[in-house]
């Protein structure tokens, strides 16, 4: 078995990124990947403006004070200065508004004492005092955002002040969505004796969304080798990525290893040393440049749903084009319960993670942590990890928490 970080680094080398491209307009860009580097003819800030409600001075003018000085203008934002600010002028200024020519410094508000068409300044300032220089925080022509940057909000802001209407982004992966088990049932239909329903088909696509691809469901199969063979290779015809549940541990109806040899696919993992999700196939399908990425994760609901945050959410990222090595996001915390392990296996316990004035506390969800128990896997906001050779962690220790949301 692999150990956890070398199948994340093993997986790694064998994703390969979504390279096509498409255009979206600026209001449906948010979490998408930029695919070209932005680029803005403006310099930002487009001219030397006010940081401050106050007045437009000449910081020779206010070297000693208190000094008076005659107001020849007001410059609310958006507007054109018409005047030049002479020896012993001042200009009334409001926040965001042109600087006037002649002036080099700003006196805020709360720094004077107005007195009809003068002003008195009571305190010094430099020159450039609360003045934003046009181009300080970026120059027309050079890189604004740089590729492989997932667009949130604060990037949505930046690409509409740069009049970026249209962006270049990666198309969102494709990933299929195969639930195998013969006792398996949709949601909705009866349960006959021994049936259970399949949940992880709506929590797999739920959590490929959340990651930025596109999920493709395509239902359930039963545990037969023909109509497991016919499903894989229908998923790989349809998608990027393909994550199957269920049929990889060594039962006489797990079937997935064995398809997958038989439509050509290198397997490249078969179990990992954690807990939940000791079973896990990772194969690749095709030839280097072309190549498909299949998970095979287990059928329990924990096991699948701790295999995905673990290994396939930043194999997502990687195939979405992100730049960087992609990550599971971790944090340390302190833990608020007791958490044990068996030792053999690194051990992911599942509960909430809440970030507090004094750092990170991780509280393990109560009830049974069996691979089969989705019930107390509901508000679940991080996975706190027992390492490998480790079977403790006592409450107020610190502890290693996967960020699950």
């Amino acid at each position: 078995m692999l150990t956890a970080a070398e199948a994340e680094r093993l997986i790694f080398t064998l994703v390969e990124p979504v390279r096509a491209v498409e255009s979206v307009l600026l209001a449906d860009c948010l979490g998408r990947v930029l695919a070209e580097p932005v680029r803005s003819e403006l310099d930002f800030p487009h001219w030397d403006n006010s940081a401050m409600d106050g007045y437009a001075v000449r910081a020779a003018d206010v070297q000693q004070v208190p000094v008076r000085l005659a107001v020849v203008a007001e410059i609310p934002a958006g507007t054109r200065p018409e005047v030049v600010i002479g020896e012993g002028q001042a200009a009334r200024i409001l926040t965001g508004a042109m600087m006037p020519e002649g002036a080099d410094a700003v006196v805020m508000q709360e720094e004077t004492s107005r007195q009809e068409s003068e002003v008195t300044v009571l305190a010094e300032v430099a020159q450039g005092s609360f003045v934003r220089s046009r181009g300080s925080f970026y120059r027309a022509g050079a890189a604004l955002l740089e590729a492989g940057r997932a667009i949130a909000p604060a990037e949505v802001a930046l690409l509409a002040a740069a009049q970026q209407t249209q962006v270049k982004v990666f198309r969102r992966p494709r990933v299929a969505i195969v639930s195998t088990g013969s006792e398996l049932v949709e949601p909705g239909q009866p349960l006959g004796p021994g049936q259970i329903v399949d949940s992880n088909q709506y929590a797999l696509a739920a959590l490929v969304a959340q990651a930025g691809a596109v999920p493709v469901p395509l239902g359930i199969v039963t545990d037969a080798r023909e109509k497991v063979k016919r499903a894989i290779a229908l998923a790989l015809s349809q998608a990027d990525m393909v994550l199957s549940s269920g049929g990889v541990s060594v039962g006489d109806y797990d079937y997935v290893d064995a398809v997958l040899e038989d439509l050509g696919a290198t397997l490249h993992i078969r179990s990992v040393a954690v807990k939940p999700g000791k079973p896990l196939t990772v194969a690749t399908v095709g030839e280097e440049g072309s190549r498909q990425l299949y998970f095979g994760l287990p059928g329990n609901p924990a096991s699948a749903m701790v295999g995905f945050w673990r290994f396939v959410a930043p194999a997502i990222q990687r195939l979405s084009g992100r730049a960087g090595s992609p990550s599971v996001a971790f944090v340390w915390a302190k833990a608020m319960t007791e958490l044990t392990a068996g030792g053999k296996r690194e051990t992911y316990l599942w509960g909430e993670l809440r970030a507090t004035e004094a750092g990170y506390e991780f509280v393990r969800s109560a009830g049974s942590h069996s691979s089969g128990n989705l019930v107390n896997l509901a508000n679940t906001s991080g996975l706190g990890v027992v390492p490998l050779g480790e079977t403790r962690i006592a409450a107020g220790e610190s502890v290693r928490v996967l960020v699950c949301r």
